[in-house]
């Protein structure tokens, strides 16, 4: 019989003040129930003892029910409190929830302060299991209430020490040391040495944590003078947690680690051991009686057993009923392991054949990639490049506004659908972060600029503020934070109805070689829920289905703007109430560049491109798509280029053929034959042209292919003109046509 267990439990039922036959004027009958209740409360001491929890449940369920016919309510609430207490030590929350709740409604009907108190601890334990903190804070401030005038000390010592928990929980270990204090304080006037000691152990974790170490080691000092030699696992364990927090903050990080894997090992412990007790100790003089009974039944059995040959036989029978137990054990352990092998070999082949689908779902899988990849980049290109055409062409002030609009989009797009199309490799931090000179504040401004009409439609309205003391140029990677932006000032436009979006940016501090930044983005709208905030940033999420049909989108945007910002080492936070809006808010440190405003290269990017030379150069561009033939024509005719076209390979082999060219751009998919065996071909009988690979072939992974079959360099389609001009012009002079 547990002792130990025995006395806890019992403990619990004389924490609540019993009930007199003075009290009440009880019928016979009545008075036989109550009895018979009593009666049923020891039994189901003695189950608890026994760790029978199901049939200690019954006898109190039982118990309940009858105090219930009877109307004494105050044994309804002893009943209901003792149930929801041993419920929730077994972590049945939602049975621990229902009787503590019809606990809560006899005690009060009985007017008992005590049961009360008891029974909002065990309310505030509850929230706290569901996280809701409020809702435990509440309790909390009940249950003080309710005990203002009692003289439980150490209930109030408990609720407490929970409302401490709840405060360093939350970071604020300042108010979580007064509330601990408190809870010592209460504690030393009831005399109950284990919740001190509780409440020290907790309070060192805040003392170290906030950097108070001298105070934390006297405190480790005092819990342990009461803990040494006692099996205490939760003090313990927290003891680990307080000694790695001090070992870290005075830089010994061997030991340090040393606390932190003992921590885990008694945290692995603790969470495996079955409940113990249901509240801490107290006074039980017919409990101290039974087991001095008991103690006496032991001694009169060992008496009896006290003659050798009585023992000797005794230990004879038992000597040959282990050995065949383990002759026993030892067959079926020979069958379980035989059973064993045979369900791993079923199991290695069915791991076999789901490596093989895997990888076929992945050779699929980039397969849809490469070909989705070439069907969206070949229209970007289209509008890339004749926006790039519109503005070579004199456009009015109005129109050139557009179209550097459009050519924004059009740049935002395309790295929009690169990151789509390559999540996985986002994810893996495979990614290259760009860094160039760029005006910040106006790359802000185009953000807001191409995003305004979709504002103005759903009655938003846009509001920027940015420190006037941040640069105008920093370094960095101006489309990331563009995508960053567009995604989050639309997600808040999408949510938003004629209301506000605000977008903040904060000089948090700026050194001699870059500057650190807060971003707020803000909004007034729909908000989001706690439960969803808590999945919002994975891929293809929403609030809900039913946001999902009335706003619309892929549910990618967050996701793709966590990726990114893990990429720029950063990340991000939100803070948002339901009906109310949403706050994002999250940090970058750029680097500072010494390019003034109003340079020609406000991208500090240095082409080294003599044009004049290009002039007159004559080129073969292989291309079967018109349009995109067209305006590749257009751009080099601009720079006073000459242009010949193929619509396929096999026209491209043979005008090289019958032709001379100074470079030739090569489209890849293409019918008949593709621009990767054109390549070879030519190279057949000329290995001096230069061949340009102009793709929108995602080349990431077979990028010495290319160069293999004999290209020169390769072009990815959209393109800037000034890197395709790079190129080129390298192109001609590795060659030595350019000298």
């Amino acid at each position: 019989m547990n002792v130990l267990l025995v006395r806890f439990f019992f403990a619990l039922l004389l924490t609540y003040p019993m009930i007199s036959v003075a009290q009440k004027r009880e019928t016979i009958e009545e008075t036989l129930v109550n009895n018979k209740i009593d009666s049923l409360l020891n039994r189901a001491v003695i189950a608890v003892s026994e760790s029978d929890y199901t049939q200690a449940i019954d006898i109190l369920n039982y118990s309940r029910d009858l105090a219930t016919d009877i109307g004494h309510t105050k044994r309804v609430g002893l009943t209901s409190g003792t149930l929801a207490k041993l419920y929730f030590e077994l972590n049945d929350y939602e049975s621990a929830k229902r009787e503590n709740k019809k606990a809560l409604k006899a005690q009060k009907e009985a007017n008992s302060p005590d049961l009360l108190g008891q029974s909002y601890i065990t309310a505030t334990q509850l929230s706290l299991v569901d996280g809701d903190q409020r809702e435990a804070n509440n309790n909390i401030t009940k249950g003080l209430s309710i005990l203002e005038d009692s003289s439980r000390d150490d209930l109030k010592s408990q609720l407490y020490n929970l409302r401490g928990t709840i405060l360093q929980s939350s970071s604020n270990h300042i108010d979580a040391i007064q509330a601990y204090d408190q809870s010592i304080t209460l504690a030393s006037q009831a005399n109950n040495a284990y919740l001190k000691t509780q409440s020290l152990a907790n309070k060192s974790v805040s003392l170290a944590t906030v950097g108070r170490l001298e105070e934390a080691d006297e405190t480790l000092l005092e819990i342990e003078g009461f803990a040494n030699g006692k099996d205490l696992p939760n003090i313990t364990n927290t003891l680990y947690k307080t000694k790695h927090l001090i070992a870290q903050a005075r830089g010994n990080y061997k030991e340090a680690n040393d606390y932190l894997t003992m921590y885990y090992a008694s945290k692995d412990d603790t969470d495996l051991r079955a409940p113990s007790q249901v509240l801490p100790n107290g006074p039980n003089e017919e409990l101290d009686a039974m087991v001095t009974q008991l103690e006496k039944d032991v001694l009169i059995e060992k008496d009896r057993n006290s003659k050798a040959m009585r023992l000797t036989l005794v230990l004879s029978i038992a000597l040959c009923s282990i050995l065949a137990l383990l002759t026993l054990s030892l067959y079926k352990n020979n069958n379980l392991r035989a059973k064993a092998n045979e369900l791993l070999q079923a199991k290695n082949v069915e791991l076999v054949i789901a490596r093989d689908n895997a990888e076929k779902a992945s050779t699929v899988k980039a397969q849809f990639l490469s070909t989705i990849t070439h069907e969206l980049r070949t229209p970007m290109y289209a509008v890339t490049g004749l926006t790039h055409l519109l503005l070579s062409e004199n456009p009015t002030d109005e129109q050139k506004k557009h179209l550097d609009s459009l050519k924004f989009s059009g740049e935002y797009l395309l790295s929009l659908i690169n990151n789509i199309l390559d999540l996985n490799k986002l994810e893996a931090n495979k990614v290259e972060v760009e860094e160039t000179s760029f005006n910040l504040k106006k790359r802000i401004e185009d953000v807001l600029f191409a995003l305004g009409k979709s504002a103005r439609d759903k009655g938003n309205k846009l509001h920027l503020e940015i420190d006037e003391d941040i640069p105008l140029e920093v370094l960095g990677d101006p489309l990331m934070i563009s995508q960053i932006l567009i995604n989050l000032v639309g997600n808040a436009i999408k949510f938003t109805r004629d209301g506000d979006v605000w977008i903040r940016v904060q000089k948090i501090a700026q050194g001699e070689a870059d500057i650190r930044l807060h971003f707020e983005i803000e909004d007034n709208g729909e908000g989001i829920s706690k439960k969803k905030q808590k999945t919002i940033f994975q891929n293809f999420t929403q609030g809900s289905v039913a946001i999902n049909r009335k706003f619309g989108g892929t549910g990618l945007g967050l996701s793709i703007v966590k990726n990114l910002l893990d990429l720029l080492n950063s990340k991000i936070s939100l803070d948002s109430t339901l009906g109310k809006g949403t706050t994002f808010k999250f940090d970058l440190k750029y680097n500072l560049t010494q390019a003034l405003p109003g340079e020609d290269n406000p991208h500090n990017i240095i082409y080294d491109i003599d044009y004049v030379a290009l002039e007159n150069r004559h080129i073969l561009v292989v291309e079967d798509n018109k349009i995109n033939q067209m305006i590749t024509r257009k751009i080099l005719e601009k720079n006073k280029m000459t242009c010949d076209t193929a619509d396929n390979g096999e026209i491209a082999v043979e005008k090289t053929r019958t032709k001379k060219y100074d470079l030739i751009l090569m489209d890849i998919h293409m019918p008949g034959i593709s621009g990767m065996e054109a390549t070879e071909q030519i190279r057949e009988f000329n290995k001096e042209i230069p061949i340009l690979a102009l793709t929108a072939v995602t080349i990431d992974e077979n990028i010495d292919e290319f160069y293999a079959v004999g290209f020169n360099d390769i072009i990815p389609k959209p393109y800037k003109v000034e890197e395709f001009f790079q190129k080129i012009h390298n192109g001609l002079r590795n060659s030595k046509v350019l000298n």
